[in-house]
């Protein structure tokens, strides 16, 4: 297992690259698209959903891929019901029954996901437009939104931020950051992303070999709702403790797989959570957070969407792995806590390391 990274030194190198708004100002509103570039590795952004377009980077022959599945504008985004790339809240992943109760008080969301509430609601934060607080191209984009009381029925007023920045060598961090300003509520923000290391437009990621550092998932009921219990992976089509290819037990399962993994180890801390490797153009993605799960996710649901070049993504054309806290942990008493209160600050940080061998 790797050796435990702090939280606090690598926020340290992410503050360092941060510059004022006003030094590096768009704050407005204009939907736009926005790049962070280092050598012949890049990312794209819009401020719709605060989504991630694209990574280009070199595989083992120093062909550039882009490695996100997406669309080519924003526009694209606009109806788009895969979450390709967003940040999603206020409250990622499901929560049973869409309401919850908080402090004696029955909060009651809006379903969008059968009977359910899925990645905030009918309008989350992947359908809004976020702000540009800061940007430099070779170095950061900082997103804001304020969301606010009662938005899809979830309590009071919250200042959201997130920062996508580059890292030492292909390497990108990724900071979310909300503060509620008026109530207790629950925050569980997640990076969307669908990857496929072959490139965008390879087709399926069946032949990925994935390890993920977690002995445990949170299972569900057939509305992939949590049952509260809590299992472990080992003998079980579920266990990638050791690397393997992401196909090759899949058949066991209705679907594929869409699961949150408990990650071993303290949370608070930066911990190894995932790597992901692909044979054919060597590369490989290494993935820590702070967070204590990680929604492993093989695109099931992925049929027939036109992408980026005319390219149509089909089921597992690529796979997500959303670090979060549990799904529906707002009904779980046993599952750790999401609710966050006025003066304290919710911190979510991903850093993810990019090679080719």
């Amino acid at each position: 297992m790797a050796k435990l990274m702090s939280v606090s030194g690598v926020l340290v190198l992410m503050m360092s690259v941060l510059l004022s708004c006003s030094e590096y100002s768009v704050c407005e509103e204009k939907i736009g698209i926005y790049e962070l570039k280092r050598g012949d590795f890049s990312v794209k952004f819009t401020n719709y959903g605060a989504v991630m377009i694209s990574l280009l980077t070199p595989d083992k022959n120093g062909k550039v891929d882009d490695v996100v599945l997406g669309f080519d504008s924003p526009d694209g985004y606009k109806n788009d019901t895969t979450y390709f790339g967003a940040i999603v809240g206020r409250v990622a992943n499901r929560i049973g029954g869409a309401k919850f109760m908080l402090n004696g008080h029955l909060h009651k969301l809006a379903p969008n996901d059968g009977k359910n509430t899925l990645h905030g609601g009918k309008k989350g934060f992947s359908d809004v437009v976020w702000k540009v607080q800061s940007y430099k191209p070779d170095s950061h984009i900082t997103f804001t939104y304020d969301s606010f009381d009662g938005e899809e029925g979830f309590p009071g007023d919250v200042s959201v931020k997130v920062t996508y920045m580059l890292m030492e060598t292909n390497k990108l961090g990724v900071k979310m950051e909300a503060k509620p300003l008026s109530k207790p509520t629950p925050i569980n923000l997640a990076l969307h992303t669908y990857w496929n290391l072959k490139g965008q437009s390879s087709g399926d990621i069946l032949s990925h070999d994935i390890q993920l550092f977690a002995s445990h998932i949170t299972p569900v009921d057939d509305q992939l709702i949590p049952t509260g219990k809590i299992s472990a992976v080992a003998g079980t089509p579920y266990d990638f403790l050791g690397s393997r290819p992401i196909g090759s037990r899949i058949d066991e399962l209705p679907g594929g797989y869409d699961i949150n993994y408990v990650i071993d180890g303290e949370s608070g801390h930066l911990r190894r959570t995932a790597v992901v490797t692909e044979s054919v153009s060597g590369r490989r993605m290494e993935l820590w957070s702070n967070q204590v799960g990680v929604q492993f996710y093989t695109s099931n649901m992925l049929t027939s969407v036109r992408g980026k070049g005319g390219y149509v993504y089909s089921k597992y054309g690529g796979l997500c792995l959303e670090t979060q806290g549990f799904p529906d942990s707002v009904n779980h008493e046993n599952f750790p806590s999401q609710i966050v209160n006025p003066g304290d600050t919710y911190l979510h940080v991903m850093v993810f390391r990019f090679t080719a061998h």
